[in-house]
């Protein structure tokens, strides 16, 4: 059982930065691949960032690349999301994710696109971009 509680959005002008959180509880569930999706009003929600156990190899979508970095601290069992030179096309509904997957090589963007792969969600937290 996988609890995920995030936080952190809000509005913000084009090139502001913010930084999400992700609270995890989890109970005889690994969550050892993380992952921050998004959606946009009436777009597929997207993954944009994983995170392979709390040192382990992260991955991004091409649109954040150099622009968002993802994080986790094991100690306050939250996962982070910094953004920064936000773009007005980052609004969306930010949402993390995890799933019990001991292999790092699946545990990234391209190999994790689809929201059907994860089980565990939060109920996500909206970020808007203005110009």
């Amino acid at each position: 059982q996988v609890t995920l509680v995030e936080s952190g959005g809000g509005s913000v002008q084009a090139g502001g930065s913010l930084r999400l959180s992700c609270a995890i509880s989890a109970y005889a569930t690994r969550p050892d691949c993380m992952a921050w999706f998004r959606q946009a009003p009436g777009k597929e929600r997207e993954a944009v960032a994983t995170l392979f156990r709390e040192r382990g190899d992260s991955t991004y979508a091409d649109p954040v690349k150099g622009r968002f970095t993802v994080s986790r601290d094991h100690a306050k069992d939250t996962l982070y999301l910094q953004m920064n030179d936000l773009k007005e096309e980052d609004t969306a509904m930010y949402y993390c994710a995890t799933k019990p997957e001991p292999r790092s090589w699946i545990c990234t963007v391209e190999l994790g696109e689809h929201a059907s792969q994860w089980p565990y969600w939060g109920q996500g937290t909206q970020v808007t971009v203005s110009s």
